[in-house]
């Protein structure tokens, strides 16, 4: 049988994994930089946790994971009449399923904090890399199984918060190299629109609904609308979706439009406070998009979205927002969060698309020194130089197989591209002094000791 990976996933080759940690080294440096404490949680969660969390839309692309050893139940009929309607659409039962892979780092967090809010110091800052999983159709820059970088500050209310995101995400940014527009909105502002066309009860439609609009247009935005407000409604939406400005005037057009809405004008209050606030933002460029919804149920506030400004990737590269009450649901009320997700895969195509990968930082290196023999009794000499040159932190292998012909090892080396060679002939083994080797130099008869510091020195 020809192998085989599901949809959506993907190997990684060394150098590709390079690259990969080059990102997350970037990543990790900055949030520790600005005081983030790593945690992780399980690959999976129970489905209660999840579900209800995302929207409908978020709830059909979990990850369900099939109760184990179903074959052993004593309610054969029950399964087979919850499995016939699962046929029918999407349900969520834990006849059938208990657990589901994790959708995103945010709801397993909030779990994590009531669950341990008693060891915890708030304001608690906390990032998390690791991979989640949706059953999405796989496509450019949308995968099935792909890693999200979180950082978040959960117990605080605080603006400041929101304004050391914006910085985090400029500095990550900018040592990345990539030209990006971080994208700001405020959820209370798509509330206070709702309240003012009379569909408050429609928050989400609308939001999911805008949310696409760079994506399919204003006209296919508009017929989705249909399916939820009415054509006067939509009428009333549409100053919104056709408006282009800068921030101040957009603002401006906003103050207006949403003048009888109290949630409207706290979140333009918002808005204004984080833009005053701004500094030191000498690379990424921060917009207001009125059009910004982003899906997820659970943002209450301020909403961030990265785009790269080169480039063909039309995706956002980062995400999130402000939470006022994700833990309320799991018994844990008033504990305001606001986090930023960065999208690892995204990234990775972004930065391979604009050649902006620096060979010496994302180099891939089995070994350092790759010591070659003349037989049995050298490789066993070569075996016992192994501790000492690891233990002066210099990455060492012996070549495995016993042969004498020395062309085969040096073609595993020029393969494998290790810079320093040594080869230990009965001479080398009974002097214990050996001759280093690289590519462009050949330095005679060096002690163990001499060699480590000349590598060292390189």
């Amino acid at each position: 049988m020809k192998p085989s990976i599901p949809k959506g996933t993907r190997d990684f080759s060394a150098t590709e994994m390079a690259r990969r940690n080059y990102i997350f080294e970037v990543t990790k440096k900055y949030f520790r930089l600005y005081g983030f404490e790593q945690i992780e949680t399980p690959a999976m969660e129970n489905l209660s946790t999840l579900t209800g969390k995302y929207g409908e839309e978020g709830d059909q692309l979990l990850f369900k994971i099939l109760n184990s050893r179903i074959h052993e139940s004593k309610e054969k009929e029950k399964l087979n009449h919850e499995f016939s309607l699962s046929l029918e659409k999407a349900r969520n039962t834990e006849v059938l399923t208990e657990r589901a892979l994790r959708y995103d780092l945010t709801v397993p967090f909030a779990r994590y904090v009531v669950m341990h809010q008693h060891e915890l110091t708030f304001p608690f800052k906390r990032f998390q890399i690791q991979p989640v999983w949706r059953a999405d159709k796989p496509q450019k820059g949308r995968y099935r199984e792909f890693y999200q970088c979180d950082a978040d500050m959960i117990g605080s209310p605080s603006l400041t918060n929101e304004i050391e995101l914006i910085h985090l995400m400029n500095d990550v940014y900018k040592e990345l190299k990539i030209p990006v527009s971080i994208k700001i909105n405020n959820r209370k502002i798509l509330a206070g629109i709702a309240e003012l066309i009379g569909a408050p009860d429609k928050i989400v439609n609308i939001t999911v609904a805008i949310d696409k609009l760079d994506k399919i247009g204003i006209e296919n935005v508009k017929e989705e609308l249909k399916q939820s407000l009415s054509a006067t409604q939509i009428t009333e939406l549409e100053p919104l979706l056709t408006f282009k400005g800068n921030t101040q005037e957009t603002i401006l057009f906003l103050k207006q439009y949403l003048k009888n809405t109290a949630a409207g004008q706290k979140g333009i209050e918002e808005l204004e406070t984080i833009f005053n606030a701004k500094t030191d933002i000498q690379h990424a460029t921060l917009e207001l998009d009125i059009t910004l919804a982003r899906g997820l149920n659970y943002y209450t506030g301020a909403i961030f979205e990265v785009k790269a400004n080169a480039g063909t990737f039309t995706s956002s590269i980062t995400g999130g927002g402000r939470y006022d009450d994700l833990t309320g649901i799991f018994g844990l009320p008033n504990m305001s969060g606001v986090g930023i997700s960065f999208g690892i895969d995204r990234i990775y195509d972004v930065m391979d698309e604009l050649h902006l990968f620096d060979t010496t930082l994302c180099k891939t290196q089995s070994a350092q020194l790759l010591l070659m023999h003349m037989g049995e009794a050298e490789q066993m000499h070569a075996m016992q130089l192994l501790p000492e040159l690891r233990k002066a932190g210099i990455s060492a292998e012996v070549y495995p197989d016993v042969t004498k012909k020395l062309n085969k090892q040096f073609d595993y080396a020029t393969k494998k591209d290790i810079p320093f060679l040594i080869v230990i002939g009965s001479n080398e083994a009974a002097n214990k002094e050996y001759t280093l080797k690289t590519k462009t130099e050949k330095t005679e008869q060096l002690t163990l000791h001499q060699i480590i510091e000349k590598i060292k020195k390189t």
